[in-house]
């Protein structure tokens, strides 16, 4: 079989995106409009849903997909509005620091809601009605490089990003039979709207240390992987985690010298001499 130049396209499909309304939501969001999508935004706040569907010619459904009854709502309009969606993107969530020692139950409890509960509920609905129709379909988790590496001071959001990683294989193996693949997609620091804003020149600067490529990602490199995942390019694919890090999650501790530009096993230390 020789690979057709539409199998990158992903017209006629109609594409959700939870937390689509900004940051790397919103770069997918764009880019599966552009390579033929009709795109749903699936964001709790009105503003950011409403300019994203606008800016992508697609709906915006304002839903807080932590719960369970608004996500069934906000699926039974996407389906009688635009269609069933096919291909899923789990992308809202959030992160906030608290250290271990800290950290309340009901902070613990909050993340795991932003970060883990959702994933399970929109891709439990949203599988079930492509299983009850006999469609096939592809679901694409967000979660980061933190879900696979220690994070200190961030036990709660490492810990729900983890449980998105092995989520995404269970799924994948109870989904397989019915023609929908289950995968995820880890990106490190990447240059979204809020990190240009709250990020620190110091640790923007580190990044050429950091990650051996050398420099954060932007968001259309996490947006043209999910393309790739959402696609017929990607058809025999699933259970897997994509790293989309310029190299980081295979580091595995090794950092560029600052001096020499060679690589060390330990953290980078401007100071030292070359």
């Amino acid at each position: 079989m020789v690979l057709q130049k539409d199998a990158a396209t992903l017209d006629g499909r109609v594409a959700v995106v939870t937390g689509g309304g900004s940051g790397i939501g919103r770069g997918i969001a764009e880019t599966f409009a552009e390579f033929g999508a009709q795109v749903v935004i699936w964001e709790k706040d009105p503003a950011t849903a409403h300019s994203a569907a606008a800016a992508v010619g697609g709906l915006a459904c304002v839903v807080d997909v932590r719960d369970p009854d608004q996500v069934d709502a906000a699926l039974t309009g996407t389906v009688a509005q635009v269609g069933l969606p096919t291909v899923l993107v789990n992308n809202a969530g959030g992160v906030f620091a608290s250290a271990l020692l800290e950290t309340a139950p009901k902070g613990w409890d909050t993340l795991i809601r932003s970060n883990l509960t959702h994933v399970l509920l929109c891709t439990q609905r949203v599988a079930q009605a492509l299983v009850q129709r006999g469609v096939p379909g592809s679901i694409i988790n967000i979660a980061s490089i933190e879900g696979t590496r220690a994070a200190p001071g961030y036990a709660a959001y490492a810990a729900s990003k983890a449980g998105v990683i092995n989520f995404t294989k269970t799924a994948a193996l109870e989904l397989a039979p019915h023609g929908i693949r289950v995968n995820c997609l880890a990106p490190d620091l990447t240059l979204t709207e809020g990190i240009e804003r709250v990020g620190s020149p110091e640790m923007l600067a580190n990044a050429r240390y950091m990650i051996p490529m050398g420099r954060p990602g932007h968001v259309e490199e996490m947006a043209g992987a999910a393309l790739f995942l959402a696609g017929d390019l990607s058809s025999y694919l699933t259970g897997q985690t994509l790293h989309v890090d310029g190299g980081t999650h295979a580091a595995g501790g090794w950092y560029h010298h600052p001096g020499s530009g060679d690589y060390i096993l330990g953290p980078p230390r401007p100071n030292l001499e070359s």
